[in-house]
């Protein structure tokens, strides 16, 4: 028997919907920090003794061909699952049957490549269902005429519940909507028409790619003829990294050098998302291009901090065997810098953005202040007589946690692996040290306020007073003090990634409209939404291709710059 067809929803409940819209994630949240951290943890520990990479040699190894047309357009999105209204905004676009951009007819893509971390914060049933499929679905709830097909290359998000739930979302040949999907593994061959190629490697969480993975792409590659195009999509924008890390492009050299090269065929244009913006860079002196545009629904990433060059790969690589070093320039970039410094400064509304975080630490320092008060007073009473070992006593608990506090900043300074280790020690010591003086003058305040007050108020009273005013005002103050501390050491390549992502901005989202002609070129329409849609109505009379929703305000789209265009062949 045929699927029922769903019933279009006449509201926004989650009743009608099938899944529940979710605000964009507070990543400076405990609950999130916590529980990312603890996901990190158990997917670097037990990743690479479970590595489901290694067990899917036993899925089919099937080569997608999708290259029986003279031409063919295709969508690249990344970094998709995350809050409702960017996620939506983002894929009601790509479900639309045409763009009109700058009054150019762009159709809609006849393949959607998600190129990485398809749901946030971490990878779930229930998390892929409300964030990526729900979302997708009422975007293009029935198939068209001629049905567009997903594709989904994991990234680091996806994996940290082992790659379980992706599996079941992907690779299982169940629709998505009105979009098919036909995918096996984690990775994918497609070959397109006029000798190109797109090849989605899954390197995420390891430097080495897996054996099956390469026995996988060895087979498709003997496909390729002298000539041929590749389009390769890399979890990560590994060149953009390498002025930090000399080895993160090695893995894709070597791909490049092991499967691609020696049949003659060029990796002409990469793609990834990971990072959320868009950037661009073009080969000096060629044609070939590196692309991340990971704007697809995720909270936005500095650009201002980006690279000006690159040479990839990179010539302080401890890797003997490589290809020729190859220079490129940074062409463009969404936002801009101007707009992308602009934005810094609203990590000092941390705490409004993140309440959580305010409470987190206004709790630690209140405990900071208690003993501190506790051993203060301890020595008093002892009337001068203190000795060493009851010195100690009294101070450790102190002592203890402003250990702990400079400690949690250092590994706060420490939590992205690409900020300069070294400048993220300082910079951590020195957050550290503040938010300590913040406890030791949060005391001295508490002694005063208990030598000025009315004998009315007894100490019980006034304790509590000091507790509640303490996790309220000295909060706020120590998070006003965290995102001093950010707007500053991002400067310096030190939790960048933190400034923003503690702002959780909607806006400035992207995403790749591509075409191969009859010609061979491949062209690439970066389209930019400059502003997301935070209100929508149902729209329950709609045709069962419509989107379930509609924006009440419209989504206005522009070209982030002009086409590029990339030969089939060239340097």
């Amino acid at each position: 028997m045929p699927e029922l067809s769903p019933h279009r929803p006449k509201d926004l409940s989650e009743l009608e919907l099938g899944f529940a819209r979710q605000r964009a994630v507070r990543w400076l949240s405990p609950r999130v920090l916590v529980g990312t951290g603890l996901r990190v943890m158990l997917a670097n520990i037990f990743g690479s003794y479970s590595d489901k990479r290694e067990l899917q040699a036993v899925l089919p190894s099937t080569v997608h061909h999708h290259d029986d047309g003279a031409e063919l357009w295709f969508d690249f999105v990344a970094d998709v699952g995350d809050g409702f209204d960017a996620t939506y905004s983002v894929a009601s676009l790509l479900a639309a049957p045409e763009l009109d951009v700058g009054g150019t007819p762009l159709p809609r893509g006849q393949l959607l490549i998600l190129g990485g971390d398809e749901v946030y914060p971490v990878a779930s049933t229930r998390g892929y269902e409300d964030r990526t499929k729900g979302p997708y679905r009422a975007a293009l709830p029935e198939a068209p005429a001629d049905p567009p097909t997903m594709f989904a290359l994991p990234g680091n998000h996806d994996w940290y519940d082992g790659l379980t739930a992706f599996l079941r979302m992907f690779t299982q040949q169940r629709p998505i909507g009105g979009w098919a999907t036909e995918q096996a593994r984690s990775y994918f061959a497609i070959a397109l028409p006029q000798r190109w190629w797109l090849f989605a490697v899954d390197a995420q969480l390891s430097s080495y790619i897996d054996a099956p993975q390469l026995a996988y792409f060895r087979q498709a590659a003997l496909q390729l003829r002298p000539g041929d195009a590749v389009l390769l999509c890399w979890s990560t924008p590994a060149w953009a990294r390498t002025d930090r890390d000399p080895e993160a492009y090695d893995p894709i050299d070597f791909f490049d050098r092991e499967i691609v090269r020696p049949t003659g065929a060029s990796i002409r244009v990469m793609l990834s998302g990971d990072a959320h913006h868009y950037a661009r860079y073009a080969e000096d002196g060629g044609t070939a291009a590196r692309i991340t545009c990971g704007a697809g629904g995720a909270y936005l990433v500095a650009t201002h901090r980006l690279p000006e060059s690159i040479v990839v790969p990179s010539p302080r690589s401890r890797m003997r065997r490589q290809t020729e070093p190859r220079p490129f320039s940074l062409r463009t970039r969404y936002p801009d810098r101007f707009t992308s410094r602009w934005l810094t400064p609203g990590t000092l509304a941390l705490g409004w953005r993140n309440p959580g975080f305010a409470a987190l630490l206004g709790s630690l320092q209140a405990v900071f202040v208690i003993s501190l008060i506790f051993a203060i007073d301890y020595g008093r009473r002892l009337g001068g007589g203190w000795s060493s070992l009851q010195t100690l006593r009294a101070s450790l608990p102190s002592l203890l946690l402003a250990g702990l506090i400079v400690y949690g900043a250092v590994g706060f300074a420490r939590i992205d692996s690409r900020s300069p280790r070294r400048t993220a020690l300082i910079a951590g010591l020195l957050h550290g040290a503040a938010q300590v003086g913040l406890g030791i003058g949060a005391t001295a305040s508490v002694f005063a306020l208990h030598h000025y007050r009315p004998d009315w108020l007894p100490d019980a009273a006034l304790a509590v007073f000091v507790v509640v005013v303490t996790v309220v005002v000295v909060g706020e103050v120590a998070t006003l003090l965290t995102g001093i501390y950010l707007m500053l050491a991002s400067q310096f390549d030190v939790n960048l990634n933190e400034v923003f992502a503690g702002q959780s901005i909607e806006d400035y989202k992207a995403f790749l409209r591509l075409r191969i002609d009859a010609a061979g070129d491949l062209t690439i329409f970066p389209i930019k939404l400059p502003r997301v849609s935070r209100r929508w109505q149902a729209d329950p009379d709609g045709a069962p291709e419509d989107p379930w929703l509609r924006p009440s305000e419209s989504l206005h789209i522009e070209l982030i710059e002009d086409p590029i265009v990339v030969p089939r062949t060239g340097t």
